[in-house]
């Protein structure tokens, strides 16, 4: 018997949202990462994006454990001598929540274009409303996501 490959026609792509309030960020990205790479999914193929539109809202109400959010700094480099800043996750979180959240998720699929592809299905908000009511969303339950 031949393995089974999914062409792209015949790829379903549904929408989800998730509610961020009071969810740990590690688990809550884990989980989906797993659904924009479409590993739910018994048609999945590590080679093929079969993903499906994740929306989070609520994104600024997420929670880091053990006083992470302090720990951990973010770095980046302009390119120039001297050019590296630094900030931590809290401060990230009070900035910007959407970033923290979309750059969690970016690390955890795949790189290249196949990852860009998968992120780019990813739409993040920092309070309760989106644009995305005409998709008709499921919402998304984690129940281990949730703080502890």
């Amino acid at each position: 018997m031949r393995t089974y490959s999914p062409k792209a026609s015949e790829i379903q792509r549904d929408w989800h949202v998730v509610d961020a309030e009071g969810m740990v960020l590690g688990r809550l990205c884990t989980e989906v990462a797993r659904i924009l790479r479409g590993k739910h999914k018994p048609t999945f193929a590590p080679h093929i994006d079969t993903g499906d539109h994740v929306v989070i809202v609520n994104a600024s109400k997420v929670v880091m454990t053990s006083g992470k959010a302090d720990r951990h700094i973010l770095y980046r480099h302009s390119g120039y001598p001297g050019g590296i800043s630094s900030e931590s996750y809290a401060e990230l979180l009070a900035r910007k929540p959407e970033d923290a959240v979309r750059r969690s998720v970016k690390g955890m699929l795949p790189r290249g274009p196949l990852g860009r592809q998968m992120l780019g299905k990813l739409k993040v908000y920092a309070g309760p409303d989106h644009p995305h009511a005409a998709q008709a969303p499921t919402p998304l339950e984690f129940p281990h996501a949730a703080a502890r």
